[in-house]
């Protein structure tokens, strides 16, 4: 190994150096001493080399993007605002210290944008990369899956399946060259959250990780009514065209990455008069209706 600890914390104290009036205490004590809020959102999230990331496909940069975001959007899907964010990361020591930089930089640069402060962390050694990230944020009201009611039209932030297509071409090992390939391959590597798209009067709000159909019936069936999307508005957006065009050109199904892909972190919301893309409504009755797929989403499992 051709680092110590102490040479990776001077490397992230340098990265994660802040003036920000939030952080009492930084990097570099026991723990982070942070300024009191009346209402804390906690979330925690981890990533495994091998199981949620691929040296081969990702770089260290979007490596540290793609857990960020990960967490961030948990707090967001709680109607709340990120503060703090503290990461944990074991190395295997064969790592070059520049990738372990890029990976805290990729890490800041999602948590600058998300207007939250890296107060902290831990490393260890493994056999494989493991990184575990804890977020804190706040919020006077926060918004529960089971808010959903009669009447609510069905909003996401963006439309998802960006991922699904990113990682088919991979595994698929298909060359693409075209911007919208390269759009799906980078939102596969770090997606892109919704900074700009304020759900904070919904009346109910999950994050799409596992697949919009799965966030959907959770919610569904946490709030007791039924989920009725619209193919028609879906099909409307200028990202259907985009994502239809891609799958006819690599003969793969644009419904289902949009329908049962995970990971772009996208926004699913319930309400009235709502910012992003509409794309459904909420009726009387229980499950999901109004679409239809050849292959049913299958949830996120570590053990299956």
């Amino acid at each position: 190994m051709g680092f110590s600890e102490a040479d990776v914390i001077s490397v992230l104290k340098e990265v994660f150096a802040t003036n920000d009036p939030r952080v009492k205490v930084g990097i570099g004590d026991d723990a982070a001493v942070i300024r009191g809020t009346d209402q804390q959102v906690i979330t925690t999230d981890m990533a495994v080399q091998g199981v949620h990331f691929n040296l081969d496909w990702s770089s260290a940069f979007d490596i540290g993007r793609k857990i960020t975001a990960a967490n961030v959007a948990d707090v967001l899907a709680m109607g709340a605002s990120c503060e703090y964010l503290v990461a944990a990361v074991s190395l295997t020591g064969n790592e070059e210290l520049s990738w372990i930089e890029n990976l805290a930089s990729g890490m800041k640069s999602e948590a600058d944008k998300a207007g939250a402060v890296i107060v902290g962390g831990d490393i260890a050694r493994s056999a494989v990369i493991t990184i575990a990230m804890t977020a804190v944020g706040k919020t006077s009201t926060p918004i529960l899956r089971s808010g959903a009611q009669v009447g609510d039209s069905i909003y996401v932030s963006s439309l998802p399946g960006w991922s699904a297509a990113g990682l088919e071409l991979l595994t698929r090992e298909i060359s693409v060259n075209s911007a919208i390939a390269d759009k799906a391959l980078s939102e596969f590597s770090a997606p892109t959250l919704d900074y700009d798209v304020d759900f904070r009067r919904a009346h109910s709000i999950s994050d799409i990780s596992d697949s919009l159909l799965i966030q959907a019936q959770q919610m569904a069936d946490a709030s007791e009514v039924g989920f009725e999307f619209s193919t028609s508005l879906i099909e409307a957006t200028a990202e259907f065209k985009e994502m239809n065009e891609l799958a006819s050109e690599i003969n793969g199904d644009a419904w289902q990455w949009i329908l049962g892909g995970g990971e772009d972190h996208v926004l699913l919301a319930t309400g009235v008069n709502l910012p992003g893309i509409m794309i459904g409504k909420i009726i009387a009755g229980k499950g999901i209706s109004g679409v239809d797929m050849k292959k049913a989403p299958v949830s996120w499992s570590h053990f299956t």
